[in-house]
Parts: structure tokens; sequence; C-alpha cells
């Protein structure tokens, strides 16, 4: 327990120091990073430095846990890379990666970081779509195997998840919407030009259940092993790395999201809670993935 209280200790130290002060957060994350090898769980591990929330450390981690294939990650869906799932692995860690951004605005920010030129990262605009991801992916000499596939695009996440067939990678994690629940197997239709905040003013319609992403899971040959505390990420690890972990299904994995990013017609935060999220898209149209047919959320 003295452990995890220095964890938390340290934990509540990075979330006090200000954004733009990363070589100190860099420094205590690898403080943080040291002491998650001999932790058991997701949720004792989780650690923020760079990512939106605890997944700095569940990604150390699984680096503790994992012989994985390459030091190499792709994540898109980046905005302008202060906050991703993948900033601590590159600055501490020193992996290769591959980040992805919509906006020409954020791969310009991006390129302009110090972190471009002391690390080897690839930065690519693009607007992802099913038809175009695997020539992004293969262009950019991102095909084959990869450590970790991060997806958190708020709109066509399964789509472009069950596209991708250029990229074998050991753990992919995939941003699910909880609104959902955690028995439906569903996801918003597809449209190559979708935009979470274009498609329903509250920003809630988006993305798939978790149920859904762990059938597609599941035909990719990836089994679930757990969820952040904050209840948006997905962790999915290849089958034949599952050696210490143990397979959930959507119904063990699951986390509630707490987080109240519901906007109001005129674009204000409405802090919005779980029935009221819910109610905000009730009727909207969602694809039930074993059906193919379209149904009401």
């Amino acid at each position: 327990m003295a452990l995890i209280k220095k964890i938390k200790k340290l934990f509540y130290e990075i979330s006090r120091i200000k954004s733009d002060n990363s070589e100190t957060r860099l420094l205590l994350g690898a403080v943080l990073a040291k002491n998650v090898s001999s932790l058991k769980s997701f949720q004792e591990a989780e650690f923020k430095v760079f990512s939106q929330f605890g997944d700095d450390g569940i990604i150390q981690f699984l680096l503790n846990k994992l012989t994985f294939s390459n030091d190499k990650f792709i994540e898109f869906g980046v905005e302008n890379y202060e906050e991703a799932n993948t900033r601590f692995l590159l600055m501490h860690n020193n992996w290769q990666g591959l980040v992805i951004d919509g906006s020409q605005t954020n791969i310009t920010y991006i390129k302009n970081d110090p972190i471009y030129w002391r690390h080897d990262l690839t930065a690519v605009y693009s607007f992802i779509t099913v038809e175009n991801i695997n020539q992004i992916l293969a262009d950019n000499g991102f095909a084959g195997k990869v450590g970790i596939l991060s997806i958190d695009i708020d709109g066509n996440d399964y789509w472009v998840w069950k596209a991708i067939t250029v990229v074998d990678a050991d753990v992919v994690i995939v941003e699910y919407n909880s609104i959902f629940g955690s028995e439906r197997a569903i996801t918003i239709p597809y449209k190559s030009d979708f935009s979470c905040m274009s498609a329903h003013y509250s920003g809630l319609y988006f993305g798939a259940s978790l149920s859904a992403l762990c059938e597609l899971g599941n035909e990719k040959g990836y089994s679930l092993i757990g969820c952040n505390q904050a209840g948006n990420n997905a962790y999915f690890l290849k089958n034949s790395l599952l050696e210490g972990f143990q397979p959930m299904s959507p119904e063990e994995g699951f986390v509630k999201s707490r987080f109240r990013q519901a906007r109001s017609q005129s674009g204000k935060l409405t802090f919005a809670g779980e029935v009221n999220r819910i109610k905000e898209i009730t009727g909207l149209p969602v694809v039930n993935t074993r059906t193919s047919l379209i149904e009401a959320i």
C-alpha cells in the first residue's frame, strides 16, 4: 500500500503542473513509470503525464508485462499532440511513431514542436476515412507489425479499425462510447465526412459501444483486457500474447464514463449527468453490428 500511496501522491503532483512545463512532467512521469512493474492491474497503474486520463500509466504497465513485436506506434485523432496516449511513450521510451490528424494547423504545430526533431515522429495531415486509412499507413512506412495502434477520432472508430488490413498491432487502444452501454453491439452509421459536433450539437453521438468493438476485436484476433477508469478507452491484446492476461467480456470490462462533456445548442457545456446524456441522443440512428440493420438509440 505504501507504493500505491507514493504513486498517487506523484500523480497528484503531476496534475498540478502547468501544461507548458513538459520537462518537469516528463521527469515525474519517469519516476512513476519505474513503479508500475510490481503492480497487478490497470487501475493501480494509471497515471497521467500527457494522456487525457490515466492511459500513460496503463501503457507503461503493458510495456512491463509484454514483449512487443517492435517499438513502433500509430495514433490518430491527436489534435496538436499536446494531449495524447503516445506522447509519453515517444518522449520517455523513445519509440518511433506516426500521428495523423485532420487539421493542417495541428500538424504544423506538431512539426514545430521540439519533439519533432528530438524523436523519430512522423506527423501527417489527413481526414481519416475507411477508404484512405490503409494507403496513409503504407505510404508513411507503417505497414506491417507495430507495438501499439491507438484510435480516437470521435466518430468512425469502429469502421476505421474494421477497415485496417495493412497493420498488425500487438495492442490496439480504441475509444468507446460509454453512453451506448455494455450490452448492445452498435455504432454510428458510416459517413466518410462524419463530425460528431456536426452530427449532433451535444457532441455525444459518436463511435461505438464496447460490445461492438469486442466482437470486431474477436474477428481480428484480439481480446479485451481492460478499460481505463475514465470509461473511454478500451485495450485489446493480440490473442497470441495473452499469457498472463485474462480476456474480459464487454460486461466485465465495461467502465461507465462520468465526465460531462455534453454541449448545448449554443455550444456551451451543460455538465449533463448520465441520465440526461442518454436523453440527448435518444432516437438517433445506430447500426447493429451483428445484424447490419439500423436501430434507434
